[in-house]
């Protein structure tokens, strides 16, 4: 049976937990991976439900040693790695302290390589597989106030341009997907209420979800390496 990992999973209403239910309706054993282990429990326990399989697993995704355990753990039939890890870390650069900005890099990029080295270590033998990243719109342009994030995302792009580039030609299909704008999920509902009123200013996640199925369909000789996603009130 085909297996996903998915890393930065949180609550059900969540970008990472909605990728393991689409992932795992579709047939794949999913890997629920993240740090907190009653939300992954939960979200493994509702696929199960639901019918499909899902194991829930513990993993600091900037711990070396947590990542490799994550990845044994799925075994020969890994077929989909998906890093969704990371939060949004606003400040201004003059008043930011450095260990703000160096974890801001450490969970975004640093841990972004450790996922993807492990996952190229158990594809490329086998010529076959898939790494997606969740990117954002830091991704693609500096923004006032968001110095240590947009470098982060920034960095995590470049290098998973580079693994795409790199790995190719063993068959695995490296790409990135940006989220340009706030999602409709657990997260922005909790933090700002009003935000149900504005629902046509936020992305949907069923949206999201949808382009990271799309390109995990592609065939080998119409490969995307980069998918954008916002609602048409987005200006950019």
């Amino acid at each position: 049976m085909k297996t996903a990992i998915v890393i930065g999973v949180g609550p059900d209403r969540g970008l990472g937990a909605q990728l393991c239910r689409r992932f795992a309706a579709d047939g794949l054993k999913v890997i629920v991976a993240g740090r907190t282990s009653s939300t992954l429990e939960a979200v493994a326990n509702a696929i199960e439900k639901s019918g499909g399989q899902a194991v829930p697993f513990v993993a600091d995704a900037t711990k070396e040693s947590d990542i490799a355990a994550l990845f044994d753990a799925a075994g020969s039939d890994l077929d989909l790695a998906i890093y969704n890890a990371g939060n949004n870390t606003p400040g201004r650069i003059i008043e930011m302290e450095a260990d703000y900005f160096e974890n801001a890099w450490r969970v975004v990029c640093f841990g972004g390589f450790l996922f993807g080295r492990e996952a190229m270590r158990r594809m490329v033998p086998k010529k076959t597989g898939m790494l997606l990243f969740t990117g954002a719109s830091a991704s693609l342009r500096g923004r006032s106030g968001f110095g240590a994030f947009n470098s982060a995302k920034a960095s995590l792009r470049t290098l998973a341009q580079a693994m795409a580039k790199e790995y190719a030609p063993d068959g695995i299909h490296v790409a990135h997907v940006v989220v340009d704008g706030a999602i409709a999920g657990d997260k922005i509902m909790n933090r700002f209420p009003d935000a149900a009123s504005r629902q046509d200013s936020l992305i949907s996640i069923e949206g999201i979800v949808d382009a990271f199925a799309f390109l995990y369909r592609q065939p080998e000789r119409a490969w995307s390496f980069e998918l954008d996603v916002r609602t048409s009130k987005e200006k950019w």
